[in-house]
C-alpha cells in the first residue's frame, strides 16, 4: 500500500506526522518513482504552507491529483493542501481588491482571509473516510493560517471552536472541514488532527481496506521516509542536513536557550531567526523554535528549513494568549534531544511590560527563565542612527531589569559608512559580546512575512544565505545558556524598575 506525501515548494511535509502514514514522495511532475501518482497511490496527503501563494501545483501535478481523484483514491488536503482542493482563494488581505489564486475545483468552497493560531476543538457533523463514528465527537489540534474563512456547498465534515480571529476575542464556531459527494476528497484546517486522534487514523486505514501487513509495511516506509525528507534542508534545494555526533549533544535537562527579539515590529525578526535556523540545521544541529505568544505562523518558515514539528509547546503563554505556560514549556523541552532553542520574540521586547497580566511581554519571558537575548534594531523607518540609539537604550533598560543582553543587531542597513559609526557607538556603549549589521535584503516577492502572500521558499533561501553571508551562525550557540525558570517579577517589582531608572536620566 503506498500513501503519497505532496513534496512541492511551499509545502510543510514535516509539520506534523500525518499519522505515520505517508509512505512515498509527489513531486511537481506528479510522479511517483517514474510512474504517474494516480496509477500507484492509494492515498495522497497535501500537506499545509504556502503552497498556493508558491504556485506550487502546475498543470502535470494538477491533472495527476485530479486523475487519482475520479478514480476513487483518497485525498486529504491539510491547510494550504485544502486550499489547493477548493475553488479559489482570496489571499489579498493588505489589498483593496480581492487577489484571487486558482485551485483544482474537486472541494467546492472558497477561502478567505481570516487568521486564526491557536490549540482547537473541532466537532464533528458527519461520517467521512476520517471521521466516521464520530458524529457528535470533538477532536484536537492546531490552527495556522491566514485565510480561514471557508464558504462554499461542499458537505461539511467539522467545525472548529475558536476564542480568536484576526488578533481579537472572538469565541465561534468555524467551518474546518469538508468532503466531496463520493467521500474520496477530503480537506481539514486542523493540524495534527491525524498525530493527535488515533481514531482518525483508523479510520483512514479502514477506508483504505488496509491489512494489518500493510499497516506494518506503511510503518516501515514512513520511517525511511521521514528519515529521507529530515535529511534535506528546505524543500527540493539539493542542500544536505549533516547529523553531529551522538557525543556533540549537550547532555543537560535542558537544551541552551536564546531569545532572538527587537526594539518594535518588522524589525527581521523572523527573517534572520528563519536564516539562523536553516544554517544550523545545515551544520547538524537540530534547533527548536519557539514563539512568545500566538502567532505561530512566524515559525512556519524555520519548519521549513529544519523540518521539525510544530509542536503543542511551540507557543509560550503570554497574559493567557498562547499555548503554554513557559515552566510547562521548559518540562516538555527535557523530554527532547535538541542542541539549541531559538524563541522569536513578539513586537518589541518591552511591548506588554507595564500590563498587570503577569507575564505579557518577551522581557519578562526572558528574565523569568534566565534566557540571554540577541536584539534585534531594523533601519528601514527611523534610519540607522535612530536604531543605534533605540538598541544602545534598550540593553541599558534590559540590564536594569536583570535581563542578559548578548548582542545586538542593525538590521535592513542602507548605508555601510553610517552603519559603521553606529557599530562602533554600539560597542563602547553596551558592551555586549556581538554587534553586528545586516544589509537592507530585496526579494523579488509580494511581501516578506506571514501577513501578506509569501512565498516561502524564496524567503527561505534568502533568509538562510543572509544569516550565512553575515553571521557565524554557530557564534549564536555560544551565546546561548541552559534556562531555569525562577519566577515572574511582579508588576509592582518592573514598575519600581522604571521608577529607578528614572531616577538615573
Amino acid at each position: 500500500m503506498k500513501i503519497g506525501l505532496l513534496y512541492v515548494k511551499g509545502a510543510l511535509p514535516a509539520f506534523e506526522n500525518f499519522g505515520g502514514l505517508p509512505t512515498d514522495i509527489v513531486k511537481k511532475s506528479g510522479m511517483v518513482n517514474g510512474k504517474p501518482a494516480h496509477r500507484v497511490l492509494d492515498a495522497l496527503i497535501i500537506p499545509g504552507g504556502s503552497i498556493i501563494e508558491s504556485d506550487s501545483v502546475n498543470f502535470s501535478l494538477g491533472r495527476e491529483i485530479k486523475n487519482m481523484a475520479r478514480d476513487g483514491g483518497l485525498i486529504l488536503g491539510m491547510c494550504s493542501g485544502f486550499q489547493v482542493l477548493a475553488e479559489k482563494t482570496d489571499i489579498g488581505r493588505k489589498s483593496p481588491c480581492p487577489i484571487l489564486k486558482e485551485g483544482l475545483g474537486l472541494l467546492d468552497v472558497t477561502f478567505h482571509p481570516m487568521i486564526s493560531n491557536d490549540r482547537v476543538e473541532a466537532k464533528v457533523v458527519d461520517d467521512s473516510a476520517l471521521t466516521k463514528g464520530l458524529i457528535g465527537e470533538t477532536i484536537t489540534g492546531f490552527h495556522c493560517h491566514t485565510y480561514g474563512d471557508i464558504k462554499g456547498e461542499a458537505h461539511p465534515v467539522m467545525y472548529s471552536l475558536i476564542k480568536r480571529a484576526d488578533y481579537q476575542d472572538d469565541p465561534r464556531k468555524v467551518l474546518s472541514g469538508v468532503k466531496n459527494d463520493e467521500g474520496n476528497v477530503l480537506g481539514t484546517m486542523v493540524h495534527a488532527a491525524l498525530d493527535e486522534n488515533p481514531v482518525l487514523r483508523e479510520n483512514l486505514l479502514q477506508y483504505l481496506d488496509a491489512t494489518e501487513m500493510d499497516i506494518k509495511s506503511i510503518e516501515e516506509k514512513n520511517k525511511d521516509l521521514m528519515d529521507r525528507l529530515r535529511g534535506e534542508v528546505g524543500i527540493n534545494t539539493g542542500i544536505k542536513a549533516d547529523d553531529l555526533n551522538e557525543d556533540s549533544v549537550i547532555h543537560q535537562k535542558l537544551p541552551p536557550t536564546l531569545m532572538i527579539a527587537s526594539t518594535g515590529s518588522d524589525s527581521g525578526k523572523t527573517f534572520l531567526t528563519t536564516g539562523l535556523v536553516g544554517a544550523l540545521r545545515k551544520r547538524g544541529y537540530r534547533v527548536a523554535v519557539l514563539k512568545v505568544g500566538p502567532d505561530v505562523r512566524d515559525l512556519v518558515p524555520s519548519l521549513y528549513l529544519n523540518k521539525e514539528n510544530m509542536e503543542p509547546f511551540s507557543s509560550i503563554q503570554i497574559g493567557g494568549l498562547g499555548w503554554k505556560e513557559l515552566p510547562k514549556v521548559l518540562e516538555d523541552l527535557q523530554t527532547r534531544n535538541y542542541h539549541l532553542v531559538l524563541i522569536e520574540g513578539v513586537m518589541s521586547i518591552f511591548t506588554g511590560l507595564l500590563n498587570e497580566k503577569i507575564p505579557f511581554s518577551a522581557a519578562e519571558i526572558a528574565r523569568s527563565a534566565n534566557i540571554p537575548v540577541v536584539l534585534i534594531s531594523g533601519c528601514n523607518k527611523g534610519g540607522i542612527e535612530t536604531a543605534a540609539l533605540d538598541l544602545a537604550g534598550h540593553v541599558d533598560m534590559m540590564q536594569k531589569l536583570g535581563i542578559k543582553t548578548r548582542g545586538v543587531i542593525l538590521n535592513k542597513v542602507y548605508h555601510e559608512g553610517i552603519a559603521q559609526v553606529a557599530l562602533n557607538y554600539l560597542k563602547t556603549n553596551t558592551g555586549v559580546e556581538l554587534v553586528s549589521s545586516v544589509p537592507k535584503v530585496r526579494m523579488e516577492i509580494r511581501g516578506g512575512t506571514p501577513e501578506v502572500e509569501i512565498k516561502l521558499d524564496e524567503f527561505c533561501k534568502n533568509a538562510m544565505k543572509t544569516a550565512e553571508k553575515y553571521f557565524n551562525p554557530e557564534k549564536f550557540v555560544e551565546l546561548a545558556e541552559v534556562p531555569f525558570f525562577q519566577g515572574y517579577m511582579s508588576y509592582k517589582d518592573i514598575i519600581d524598575k522604571f521608577k529607578e531608572a528614572e531616577t538615573h536620566l
